[in-house]
């Protein structure tokens, strides 16, 4: 019988850092903040990262992607946790969640949010579901940085403040090189595994070292997207970040230890360094969120 904490381990709470923090972040970028508004974005982003969550441990077991051999926690359909229809009705039920929330914040802003919010739920459904789920075409990471980057973050400082400061974009570029980050150290603990069942990753199509070399990318990425916005805020503020940006240059301490046990780490060994991705987003993104914060304060 499921129990609760099943439940919990299957919506994958160490990930959720990566719909958290863009909204902080967007919230900052924005520059003012409704309570209403940041609790629904909260829900769009929570329900349809768990609603992916339940689609990917549904349409995984389904097609006998998830098997014994898999170096992550246990899955809820492959594991028989539970039956195959309740992570079906509970992915419904999240995406269900976002899209009421999302409707809210359309009608107060705009109707274009509609659309915008239609398309995210379908990509994200093909991620794993459909004829060819892209995830095994190597475009994960793809969707994972337009939706839980850009459109995370932009989407908060927009639904904010009705408008998109130059700062969302950067901090959401940053972000997303993150976001992604979480997914290709997921992808790499899980590169043979997949392989094996023909799921081809990005991670499986780059093989183990060119994977663990854009692991590295990525996280160097998201400190040097900010650099490059603040020294182009520098030259003309409208057009990049104010300097108290560079306290996200803070969180690089937690990026040691992942960067380092990438490089030799295998199967559950690089489950640390998912946790301490994740980590490392959520400092990222508060500290951001704090110099933007400031750069605000010092404007007004």
């Amino acid at each position: 019988m499921t129990d609760l904490a099943d439940w919990v381990n299957g919506a994958r709470p160490r990930t959720l850092v990566a719909s958290v923090a863009p909204v902080v972040v967007g919230t900052a970028a924005a520059g003012r903040a409704s309570l209403w508004r940041t609790l629904a974005v909260l829900a769009v982003g929570l329900g349809l990262q768990i609603g992916v969550n339940f689609a990917n441990d549904y349409q995984d077991g389904m097609r006998g992607v998830d098997t014994d051999e898999r170096q992550g926690p246990p899955r809820l359909t492959s594991s028989g946790s539970a039956s195959p229809r309740a992570v079906l009705v509970a992915a419904l039920v999240s995406i269900a969640v976002a899209a009421v929330a999302g409707l809210a914040l359309a009608v107060a802003t705009t109707l274009w949010l509609i659309p915008i919010g239609a398309a995210a739920m379908l990509a994200l459904w093909l991620y794993s579901g459909g004829p060819r789920p892209y995830g095994s075409l190597g475009l994960g990471e793809v969707m994972v940085f337009v939706f839980f980057g850009l459109m995370a973050t932009v989407g908060t400082a927009y639904v904010q403040a009705e408008r998109i400061p130059a700062a969302a974009w950067w901090s959401a570029t940053a972000l997303g090189f993150l976001a992604v980050a979480i997914l290709e150290a997921n992808n790499l603990r899980d590169i043979s595994t997949d392989g094996a069942a023909g799921k081809r990753t990005l991670a499986v199509r780059l093989g183990d070292r060119r994977a663990r070399a854009l692991y590295r990318a990525l996280v160097a990425a998201a400190f040097a997207t900010i650099v490059l916005g603040v020294a182009i805020g520098i030259a003309d503020a409208g057009y990049g970040l104010s300097q108290w940006a560079l306290l996200a240059l803070a969180a690089w301490p937690l990026a040691i230890g992942p960067v380092d046990a990438v490089g030799s780490a295998e199967g559950r060994a690089l489950v640390p360094v998912l946790v301490g991705t994740a980590q490392l987003q959520l400092a990222f993104g508060a500290l951001l969120a704090l110099g933007l914060w400031l750069a605000t304060s010092a404007a007004t």
